[in-house]
This record gives structure tokens, sequence and C-alpha cells, in this order.
């Protein structure tokens, strides 16, 4: 099984989204709307995501600014607000007594990564992981997910993905996963257009699925 993250294991996108809209008006002088939301942002890398938004590659100064304005801003917002998605515990137990292994897919950094992992109580409970600074090419390309399939040594096609966002859909597809989504970020039937075999509002029931 391959995890994205936000959206994924806790449902922190209108923290995510608040953080872009303040910061691109701040830096990048865009007024970001909900359709620019929707289709430019989530999912990906922040630099993909500023060439997304401007049409422009940001110079390195531009994007490590951007990065750590942003990512500081969404901490803040999210800080001691974070919930993992209903059911999820109970699914990794159900994986973990299994022996079926499972890893982080995800473009956040290493901060954000340990940040979501204390507020959710998870530790290093997914031991194998794939960052957003570890691929040359994030969401919507296939890099990401044919790494973290690598990473448990498997095939993507031996793989079950889970994701949030339509970017993220895109990129566990086109690896040669069958991806289950999660419908907290994006609407059921852009995830199902995108690629997904089902979209479902939490990880719920899940556990006796796999029991």
């Amino acid at each position: 099984m391959l995890f994205d993250m936000d959206g994924v294991l806790t449902a922190n996108n209108a923290f995510h989204r608040q953080a872009w809209q303040e910061v691109a008006a701040e830096l990048l002088n865009l007024n970001l709307s909900e359709h620019d939301l929707d289709t430019k942002v989530d999912g990906g890398r922040n630099p993909e995501i500023i060439e997304r938004l401007t049409g422009r590659v940001p110079d390195e100064t531009l994007a490590r600014t951007f990065h750590d304005a942003k990512e500081g801003r969404y901490r803040a917002l999210a800080q001691g607000a974070l919930r993992e998605v209903a059911g999820l515990s109970g699914y990794l137990d159900v994986l973990d007594s299994r022996g079926i292994p499972f890893a982080l897919v995800t473009s956040a950094d290493a901060v954000n990564v340990a940040f979501g992992m204390e507020a959710l109580g998870f530790g290093d409970r997914f031991r194998q992981r794939v960052l957003g600074e570890d691929v040359t090419r994030g969401k919507p390309h296939p890099e990401p997910f044919l790494m973290g399939a690598a990473r448990l040594g498997l095939d993507p096609a031996d793989c079950l993905a889970h994701e949030d966002a339509v970017n993220g859909v895109l990129s566990a597809a086109g690896a040669g996963c069958r991806v289950v989504a999660l419908s907290t970020t994006a609407r059921a039937e852009a995830l199902l257009s995108a690629g997904a075999e089902l979209a479902v509002p939490d990880f719920r029931r899940w556990d006796t699925w796999l029991a």
C-alpha cells in the first residue's frame, strides 16, 4: 500500500489552501481563486505549483523563500488541529497484522512529515518514505510512486495507492498502481476521471475488508 499524506492520513487541505492564498498574495502578488486552488495547487511540489500558477520556473531563491514561508504558515494554522482520517489506525493495524507492507509517498518535505507524524501520533510507523525532496519530478509525474513501489521491493502493478488530489491520482495511475482515492480534497468524479478505481470518504470498514 502506498499512502499520500496530506488529505489521506489527515484532512488538512483547508490549512494548505489558506497558506497558499496568503503567501501567494504576499510573495507572488497573486490572488488565488478557488478554481486556481482546485486545478493548479493541489498535488505536487511548491516550485512546480508556482510554475503552474505563473508560467515561469521560479529561481532557487524565490523557490526557497516561498517554500519556507508557505509551509511555516501551514504549520502555524494546523498546529493542534490535525486528526487522522476516520478508520486509518484500524486499517494500518490490519496491514501490520497481515504483513502487508506500506509506504508514504508525499510531496511534503521532511519538516512537514515530522510535524504530521507527531501530530497524528504515528512516530516512525511509516518506515519507508518518499518525500518531495527525494524526487526530481513531482506529482503528477509517476516518479514518486515508482520510487515508493521500489522502496517496498514491489512492482507498481502490485501496489494499491491512496491519494486525494487529481495530480496524485495521475501520478499513481501513471506509475501503474491501482488507486483508491479519498474524497477529502477533490470531488469523487474528478478523482475517478483521473484514474482512480474508487473514491471513498474515509477508511472506515477497510479493516473489515482486509480481515
